[in-house]
C-alpha cells in the first residue's frame, strides 16, 4: 500500500514538473493560419504568370531585377533541385500548419493584441541566416533549410549548424523569431545580464511550445542537452568561481552564447560540451524564478536581471 501511495505522489510530481509552466488550455482561441506556397506559383511559373505572381508579391520582385533574373532562376538545376526535395519533405504543409496554429493560440494567449501573420514558404538557395522572417502581418519561411540535416544539400555546413536544418525545428524557429518582438536586449552588458536576457528567450519559447523538448527548444542533439543537466553544477561553479557574473567582458559572449561546435571554458571539457551552454543556464535560472515567485509572463519580461537572480534561489540540480 505504501509502494502505491508513494508512486501516486511521484507520477501526480512528474505530471506537475511537466505543466508546471505552461498548463493552459488554448483550444477556444481562435486563430486563422493562412499559408501561401511562394515556392509552388514561382517555380511552375512561366513568363506570362510570372507577371501575375509580381502583382500578388511585389516585396518578393525587386523593380531592379530583370523577367529573365527570375526565368533564369525558375530553371536554375540547383533551385529546382531544392524544390523538389522540399515538396517531398512538406507535402501539403498540413502537419505544419497544425503546429503553428498551436503555437500562434498560444502566443495569442500571453499576447491578446497578437495578429496571426500571413505565411509565406519560399526557397532562398540555402539562406540560414534567414531561414524565418518575420515582418508585423508577414513571415518568410524558407522550407529549404529544413530538409533533414543528413540531406547532402548541407554537406558544406558545419555539423553543430545543419543539425538544425530539420523540419521539427520549423517551429521553433518561428517562435523565436515572434519571440524576438516582445521584448528588448538589457542596456547593461554585464554577463548575468546577457544571460537573463537570454533565459528569458528561452521560457518566451517554453510558453509558446510546451509539448517542443528541452533539445529542441535549445537546438540541441540528445546528448548535448543531457550534458548540459549533467554538468549544470560544473558550469555554474566555474562561472562563479571565475567571478564571469559580472563581468562586462565582451568575449563571454562568443565563448558562452553565440552558436559554436562547443562552450570554451579553456579547460578539458571543452570539446565534451554543446554551444551556447550560457543560454542554457540563463534559460534554468529564469525557470527557478519563476517557480519561486507568483508572476506573470508579462511582469518577468519587465523585471530586470538582477532581481531574478536574487529571487530565483537558482541550485544547480545536479
Amino acid at each position: 500500500m505504501n509502494k502505491i501511495l508513494m508512486l501516486s505522489i511521484v507520477l501526480l510530481l512528474c505530471i506537475s514538473c511537466k505543466t508546471e509552466i505552461n498548463n493552459i488550455d488554448v483550444s477556444n482561441i481562435k486563430i486563422n493560419v493562412n499559408v501561401e506556397r511562394f515556392e509552388q506559383k514561382f517555380y511552375n511559373s512561366n513568363l506570362e504568370t510570372l507577371q501575375m505572381l509580381k502583382k500578388e508579391f511585389p516585396y518578393l520582385f525587386p523593380a531592379k531585377n530583370s523577367d529573365s533574373i527570375w526565368l533564369n532562376k525558375i530553371n536554375n538545376v540547383e533551385e529546382r533541385e531544392l524544390f523538389k526535395k522540399s515538396q517531398l519533405v512538406f507535402g501539403d504543409f498540413e502537419a505544419e500548419k497544425s503546429e503553428i496554429k498551436s503555437l500562434f493560440q498560444h502566443i495569442k494567449y500571453y499576447h491578446p493584441n497578437f495578429k496571426s501573420p500571413k505565411i509565406i514558404t519560399l526557397i532562398t538557395d540555402l539562406d540560414y541566416e534567414s531561414s524565418v522572417i518575420y515582418a508585423d502581418s508577414l513571415l518568410f519561411v524558407s522550407i529549404d533549410m529544413y530538409l533533414g540535416k543528413n540531406d547532402e544539400v548541407y554537406q558544406s555546413f558545419p555539423a553543430y549548424i545543419s543539425q538544425n536544418f530539420e523540419k521539427s525545428q520549423m517551429v521553433v524557429d518561428i517562435a523565436k523569431k515572434i519571440s524576438d518582438n516582445y521584448f528588448y536586449e538589457p542596456k547593461k552588458r554585464q554577463f548575468l545580464d546577457i544571460i537573463i536576457y537570454e533565459g528569458k528567450k528561452m521560457y518566451l519559447i517554453d510558453s509558446y511550445l510546451p509539448d517542443i523538448s528541452d533539445a529542441n527548444k535549445m537546438g540541441y542533439l540528445p546528448k548535448e542537452i543531457e550534458w548540459a543537466e549533467m554538468n549544470e553544477t560544473q558550469v555554474w561553479k566555474y562561472f562563479v568561481e571565475n567571478e564571469l557574473l559580472y563581468s562586462s567582458d565582451s568575449k563571454l559572449s562568443t565563448r558562452f552564447i553565440e552558436k559554436a561546435p562547443f562552450s570554451k571554458f579553456f579547460i578539458d571539457i571543452d570539446k565534451e560540451s554543446p554551444g551556447r551552454i550560457g543560454v542554457w543556464l540563463g534559460w534554468q535560472i529564469v525557470r527557478s524564478y519563476m517557480k519561486n515567485n507568483n508572476v506573470t509572463l508579462q511582469q518577468l519580461l519587465q523585471t530586470n536581471a538582477e532581481e531574478i537572480f536574487k529571487k530565483s534561489k537558482y541550485k544547480p540540480t545536479k
